[in-house]
């Protein structure tokens, strides 16, 4: 398993990193304490989660995943092994949302004590917030920065445009500027990222770590066609992918992760990884038997011509 470096300015990290949103909700603290064991054995080290999660649970607040996490590291001393990603800015609470200097500054001290460290490797806006300026924004991060409390920033869920001008202004500004992207993107969902971000991502050398990487378990292969419509609470998550193009995509998927001897969701990680700018998608895992198809998708290497049909299948429409 060979690390990927994080763009042209940032550090290197396993091929695939943990995706933190199922801690403390369908992952419990046991189950995500041998899955941190497991994957540091393996050498998979980044974990990306959020102040946000879980607060969308009934009777939860945010904070959730990063507290397993800090319970794991308070357990262990194992803090200096892990890549730890984490975000701010969804709404925690009456006044606590957004990106403007005041807030990032309480955020990241909850965070912090949150996760029992007292730097955190990878911090990114959740999302992009219209009501406090870029400048205002950087200017709050190069000081967690220059105060030793974060390592590097990024930022997820920016329009291109709003990228661009990020990185203009940190440069016109001699701020830390991002070195990372964490875009919507998969097999399903390509055209923003690949028309409208891909571009900004390789003029500014940012690495780029993809969340939604298997679309809510649809590219796993877990739905058929001609099945039952999905039930539960992914059903309406899913419901946008229940058509021709779609089954098509999952069919093709199955087909040459047979050729492969794999599985569709492993070949449609492999797929991510073969993809310009990629570094590294974010993948969840709630079973041993998942985490270890984490782990096989970044040892799976596509040949050409699979990709080509993989491309050609999701083509954006």
């Amino acid at each position: 398993m060979k690390q990927r470096r994080l763009g042209s300015t940032g550090p290197e990290i396993a091929p695939i990193v943990l995706g933190g949103n199922v801690y403390g909700w369908t992952l419990d603290e046991s189950g995500a304490f041998r899955q941190f064991e497991r994957a540091l054995e393996r050498g998979f080290n980044a974990i990306d989660t959020a102040d946000f999660y879980t607060a969308w649970i009934p009777g939860h607040h945010g904070g959730e995943s990063e507290t397993v996490i800090g319970d794991w590291i308070a357990k262990t001393h194992r803090r200096s092994e892990l890549f730890l990603a984490t975000k701010v800015g969804q709404k925690m609470g009456e006044g606590r949302s957004g990106l403007s200097a005041r807030y990032i500054a309480q955020a990241v001290e909850d965070s912090l004590r949150r996760l029992r460290t007292d730097y955190i490797d990878l911090y990114q806006t959740h999302l992009d917030d219209p009501d406090t300026s870029l400048e205002e924004t950087l200017g709050a991060f190069d000081k967690l920065i220059k105060a030793g409390r974060v390592r590097y920033i990024g930022a997820s869920n920016y329009g291109g445009a709003r990228l661009a001008e990020a990185m203009e202004i940190s440069r016109g500004n001699s701020l830390t500027g991002f070195v990372s992207l964490q875009p919507k993107y998969n097999l399903l969902e390509r055209n923003r990222f690949e028309s409208e971000l891909l571009p900004v991502v390789k003029r500014y050398g940012l690495g780029v770590i993809p969340y939604y990487s298997l679309a809510a378990g649809f590219l796993t292969g877990k739905y058929r066609r001609g099945d039952p419509a999905p039930q539960g609470a992914r059903a309406k998550t899913v419901e946008k992918y229940l058509n021709d193009r779609g089954w098509g995509i999952v069919e093709e998927l199955a087909a040459v992760a047979a050729e492969h001897n794999s599985k569709p969701g492993i070949v449609a990680l492999a797929w991510l990884l073969s993809q310009p700018g990629v570094t590294a998608p974010i993948a969840s895992a709630t079973s041993d038997v998942q985490l270890e198809d984490l782990f096989a998708a970044s040892d799976l290497e596509l040949d050409a011509a699979s990709i080509l049909r993989l491309n050609q299948v999701s083509q954006p429409q």
